[in-house]
């Protein structure tokens, strides 16, 4: 059994890393969603071994390499018997939401999306001549619920043709239910609304609960819905920029292909290998990486909560991502952005950029060595007990 240390610290800084170059040498970056950690030793090793060759030519299209591991990733991970065939190549999820759009919509349709979430939710419709629709999520006893009435108004708009599905969901760290799942896929069934449901984190889930592959519900709901997974999240492998779109439908699946290929987003083989290596060979990572960041989310919402004046936070169901609740502290939001900034000398991500129900909120990524962590929240202790004083 291989062992990874996801204690080591890694200097990333002169690596052009957008999260550890984008602010001075002061300011510890704990925003954009990528890890700290070094990637699995097989997929370096792999890695390693191809760059050896020293011929980087055009990629050959029709390696199946992509195909065949997610397919086994989502068998042995989550139960989900999938074909190879049902997976399409997509170059990071980034572009796998405009695609969509492009898929399944036309200019001017509407585009449901379940705010606060993951800014290029609603930056794909708006950019393609889309109208994204929020359907916020509501604060209850119990954390984000979804407001099934209001998402049901939506979806029922004759335009209304597609929703973009966060689960596990980007920020806010809830993992929908298989009752959730279910009334969601009822009310697009219902109204005949195709769903892309973005799962990059779904190996990100914690307390004895499970991730359900949002088109492994019914094959009435598969008919009707594409999965995009990604190991970037899982391994840190967000730089080799390769993804997939799984659907057992086949008209779904070849609207979606047509819409990747006519902007020539192609395959790199570098990618592929990662890919392959990660999700065939890299599950013992996994194992190993889900308790750590567990004990980092345990770690950090004790401190949050029982040491930071001003600020608390829910323990998320899954992600490794923290949803500051800083409304206490009485700033505006711009106020808020420079306060962590130049007070505390940590860089996170505006809870704004997610939506206007993120106003008051930051995002904090714990993906990070222990120690890291420990840095970054006791600076935020720091400047928030000062700013009292």
């Amino acid at each position: 059994m291989i062992r990874h240390d996801f204690d080591e610290i890694i200097d990333r800084r002169g690596t052009d890393s957008e999260k550890w170059n984008d602010y001075p040498p002061d300011v510890l970056p704990m925003w954009v969603a990528d890890s700290d950690f070094k990637c699995p030793a097989p997929v370096i090793d792999a890695l390693h071994e191809r760059v050896r060759h020293g011929v980087f030519g055009y990629c050959w299209d029709d390696l199946m390499k992509v195909e065949k591991a997610a397919a086994h990733w989502m068998r042995t991970r989550f139960d989900w018997e999938v074909s190879p065939e049902w997976v399409v190549f997509s170059p990071g999820v980034g572009s796998v939401l405009s695609a969509a759009v492009n898929a399944f919509t036309m200019p001017g349709d509407y585009v449901v999306i379940m705010t606060p979430v993951y800014p290029p939710f609603s930056m794909a419709p708006v950019f393609n001549g889309r109208i994204p629709l929020n359907a916020s999520l509501r604060i209850g006893g119990n954390g984000y619920e979804i407001d099934f009435a209001g998402l049901e108004t939506l979806l029922a708009k004759p335009r209304t043709k597609l929703l973009l599905l966060c689960n596990p969901h980007n920020p806010t760290g809830k993992l929908l239910t298989r009752e959730e799942l279910l009334r969601v896929g009822e009310l697009c069934l219902k109204n005949r609304v195709v769903v892309l449901s973005d799962e990059v984190h779904c190996d990100y889930v914690f307390d004895g609960k499970k991730h359900i592959p949002f088109a492994s519900l019914s094959p009435e709901i598969a008919d009707i819905s594409l999965v995009a997974i990604n190991p970037s999240k899982t391994f840190n492998l967000a730089d080799m920029r390769t993804a997939g779109v799984i659907s057992s439908s086949k008209f779904l699946r070849e609207q979606y292909r047509t819409a990747v290929t006519n902007v020539k987003l192609g395959r790199s083989s570098l990618g592929l290998l990662a890919f392959e290596t990660a999700y065939m060979t890299c599950a013992y990572y996994v194992d190993q990486l889900v308790p750590y960041i567990k004990g980092n989310l345990d770690y950090a919402v004790a401190s949050v909560n029982g040491n930071i004046p001003g600020i608390s936070v829910r323990m998320p169901e899954a992600t490794y991502l923290l949803w500051l609740d800083c409304r206490e502290l009485e700033l505006s939001q711009r106020q808020l952005v420079n306060f962590f900034l130049q007070e505390a000398k940590v860089a996170l991500n505006s809870g704004e950029s997610f939506g206007q129900e993120g106003v008051g909120f930051m995002r904090l990524n714990t993906a990070c060595p222990r120690a890291t962590l420990h840095d970054g929240l006791s600076r935020i202790e720091q400047a928030c007990r000062a700013r009292i004083r």
